[in-house]
């Protein structure tokens, strides 16, 4: 497989870049992913951002497809990896595009992982194994960002998983999977998405 087009924001020079992957059905240049490339390059780190093979080929051809096989979405996070560099690197994405990443962050050898609102399960349904159960021994340190409200995984449940302590899970108040809270609290959802943001630069440069 060769390596992907990168979406590059922030100096080339920058101590540390993050790489981040989209959700399983928006592309890279989404508003949420633009927002979160921007803020990270701003506050002096490098962003970059890829897209799986079935991604790809819509924009090529207009045509919506499921997201590729979970085989296929590894191999595409380890050749953007080594493309980039692990020893500089953190990685991780949007739901589908953080989920992917943190099934090859070990094995990397990357110095960290962002999730962005992490699908612990699908909607209405209970916490799916194959999705948390490497979640229990991960070594690479972790943030995910996750709305309190998320039907993918919201407060009241994931507090009952065994997620290891290298894991750090930051609460994005009344968010849903995109992070967006209702209007009756008078937040925002770009007032969640900068929260998230100033977070993981926050860890990210902890790191």
């Amino acid at each position: 497989m060769i390596a992907p087009d990168f979406l590059l924001d922030g100096a080339s020079d920058a101590s540390l870049t993050v790489c981040l992957a989209h959700g399983a059905g928006a592309p890279m240049d989404s508003p949420f992913m633009q927002a979160f490339a921007e803020g990270i390059a701003a506050a002096g780190l490098r962003a970059a951002r890829f897209e799986f093979p079935y991604m790809a080929e819509r924009r090529q051809n207009g045509v919506k497809k499921p997201p590729d096989r979970v085989p296929v979405l590894i191999d595409s996070w380890q050749v953007a990896i080594e493309a980039l560099g692990a020893e500089k690197l953190v990685i991780g994405g949007k739901s589908l595009g953080g989920r992917i990443a943190s099934m090859v962050a070990d094995g990397m050898g990357v110095r960290g992982l962002v999730c962005l609102g992490y699908p612990f399960h699908a909607p209405g349904r209970e916490a799916d194994p194959l999705r948390v159960r490497h979640l229990n021994d991960l070594n690479t340190p972790t943030l995910i960002c996750q709305g309190t409200r998320d039907p993918f995984g919201g407060r009241n449940e994931i507090i009952s998983y065994r997620l290891s302590p290298t894991i750090h899970v930051a609460w994005l108040e009344d968010g849903d999977h995109g992070f967006k809270p209702r209007k009756k609290l008078g937040l925002t959802e770009r007032e969640n998405w900068d929260h998230a943001i100033a977070t993981v630069v926050s860890f990210v440069k902890a790191l």
